[in-house]
């Protein structure tokens, strides 16, 4: 469930009009003011993650898209899920969103683990009613001989003698405008600070082995085909410290050949002869929910729409389905022809 129900738009500053990069841009100056390690105001914390979990949606487009046409209810139909973020420091903040350190003037923090993504497919009365599935994941998680600390049981671990324990090397160079400095990873300790004498005979230093798992995973009654469900914390563990990263699963729903869905409807065709059509007839026609006899009256012309009201089992606490929320409408159409 999302953590606020303000307008992600108005919460960045930006227009519904806003280019990737001014959103980038808007979320970057607002987590530099609101971010804990720089902010004392005491409603900031809650104001920074309100940023985050709006430029978490907007900076996506299958999420903005949703959010667009349907707002915060399309999301939650939809799976998403705020992330939950416990970033040390801000260079943790924007190494994990883009990828890099924009602050130079303070260590990197430890990265986090490496997402992971997986797929399921459902029906689509099961995209229609939401269901659940156990989803197999082949995930990287710390070792149990060492700890994740990569060093056999007993051994030492010393300081790297290269980059001091930083983990990164600086190189300054001057030239007619002035000193530049250049950051990289320390290659000696591939940036951990540390160097292990003895490597873990079980995961040979690496800190993580490979694990089988399967986790269950809830899908939201409407979901559309192509949507991701995020589980965050459930991906790849991180090198020691750090926290582990996110699982996407991607969920699929197969076509079925009784109906075309359109946004959130569902239609169905029936054929008539010429006589069914001018002297009325009773035809059976199939709904998520089975058959059922739907009652044609004299005259009726091809092309012509009927609506179904049909009441779904509710098995969630809010079943009104409709459009406006993101979720299936109560109505069935059918196309006569």
């Amino acid at each position: 469930m999302a953590t606020t129900e303000r307008d992600y738009y108005e919460l960045l500053g930006v227009s519904r009009d806003a280019s990737d990069a001014e959103i980038k841009k808007a979320f970057r100056g607002l987590a530099r003011e609101l971010h804990p390690d720089v902010s004392d105001a005491p409603d900031a914390q809650e104001r920074f993650r309100e940023v985050v979990e709006a430029y978490e949606v907007l900076s996506k487009s299958e999420t903005r898209e949703l959010y667009d046409r349907y707002g915060h209810a399309g999301l939650r139909s939809g799976g998403f899920q705020p992330g939950h973020f416990d970033f040390g420091s801000l260079s943790d903040l924007f190494a994990a969103f883009f990828g890099d350190d924009l602050l130079t003037g303070r260590p990197g923090g430890r990265a986090r683990g490496a997402d992971l993504a997986a797929a399921v497919e459902i029906e689509l009365v099961e995209a229609a009613r939401g269901t659940k599935r156990e989803v197999p994941f082949e995930v990287a998680v710390p070792c149990s001989r060492c700890g994740g600390d990569g060093a056999e049981p007993g051994t030492e671990i010393v300081t790297c003698p290269v980059c001091g324990g930083a983990g990164r090397l600086q190189h300054v160079s001057r030239s007619v405008f002035g000193e530049f400095v250049r950051t990289q990873t320390c290659s000696a300790c591939a940036g951990s600070g540390r160097r292990i004498e003895e490597p873990c005979t079980l995961c040979r230093g690496a800190g993580r082995v490979l694990d089988e798992r399967r986790l269950e995973i809830e899908i939201p009654a409407g979901i559309h085909d192509g949507q991701r469900i995020r589980l965050t914390g459930e991906g790849h563990a991180g090198p020691l410290g750090a926290r582990a990263g996110d699982a996407y699963v991607e969920v699929h729903v197969r076509p079925d050949p009784r109906f075309v869905r359109e946004a959130n409807d569902i239609f169905s065709t029936v054929d008539l002869t010429m006589t069914q059509a001018a002297l009325g007839a009773t035809v059976t026609i199939p709904t998520l929910d089975g058959d059922e006899e739907l009652e044609l009256q004299q005259g009726t012309q091809p092309g012509q729409q009927r609506r179904l009201l049909a009441e779904f089992e509710a098995q969630a606490d809010e079943a009104t389905y409709r459009v406006d929320e993101g979720l299936f409408e109560k109505l069935r159409g059918v196309f006569l022809r």
